[in-house]
């Protein structure tokens, strides 16, 4: 299996928007691929996931509305296009490739293969 890489972290101000990616491959692409995040000092959280079709998306309370998860199957990416950022928004992102099977989608626990996260600062 590959581990996910993420990729566009960065500072950026509030009310600015910026997009994530995550590269993987192999089996694992092939199931649920969804995003979480942890804030300094919180536990990690489910902010959003994809199904391999495309056709099933979720997403936390707290960031609908404001952030879309969508997937490229052609170039084996993830994206999550993130608007109207805040400062709550701070956090490391971590890409997941769930496991396959009946799973829990917002779960930590349903995702096998994790990417070592990308950093996102929002701040004035």
């Amino acid at each position: 299996q590959v581990q996910p890489v993420e990729s566009g972290g960065g500072a950026v101000q509030p009310g600015d928007s910026l997009t994530l990616a995550c590269t993987t491959s192999g089996d694992s692409f092939r199931h649920y691929v969804g995003w979480f995040r942890q804030a300094p000092g919180r536990e990690i959280e489910f902010v959003a996931t994809v199904s391999y079709t495309g056709g099933s998306v979720y997403y936390s309370d707290s960031v609908k509305g404001r952030f879309t998860i969508s997937r490229d199957n052609v170039k084996n990416t993830i994206y999550l296009q993130m608007n109207h950022l805040t400062s709550e928004d701070t956090a490391v992102y971590y890409c997941a490739a769930a496991r396959p099977g009946k799973i829990l989608v917002e779960t930590r626990d349903a995702y096998e293969y994790w990417g070592p996260g990308t950093q996102v600062n929002v701040s004035s």
